[in-house]
């Protein structure tokens, strides 16, 4: 995270609620929202899914949910290629 300068502190604190960082900011709670963002790119790279190419809902639907499952398929073959502890996995999926 980015730390925060004293002049934008103070000015913050002389605009009140009236805007600015809210000051119960929580830091954790914004990377959860940086990994949902990601993966909505990720997702976006499918042209059909970007443009919203389909016709109906339920292909449009459809297609999301192939993206994700193929998304999901290759970070978890990611995880099985990775070495555990300085050996290699030998398994695939």
């Amino acid at each position: 995270m980015i730390p925060e300068k004293s002049d934008a502190i103070a000015r913050r604190k002389a605009k009140g609620s009236a805007g600015g960082r809210p000051l119960d900011f929580d830091a954790e709670d914004y990377k959860n929202r940086n990994v949902v963002e990601r993966a909505f790119n990720k997702l976006k790279n499918w042209r059909g899914l970007a443009t919203r190419y389909d016709k109906f809902a339920l292909t449009y639907r459809g297609s999301m949910v192939l993206a994700s499952i193929v998304l999901w398929l290759s970070r978890l073959r990611a995880r099985a290629d990775r070495p555990v502890r300085g050996r290699a996995v030998s398994g695939r999926l």
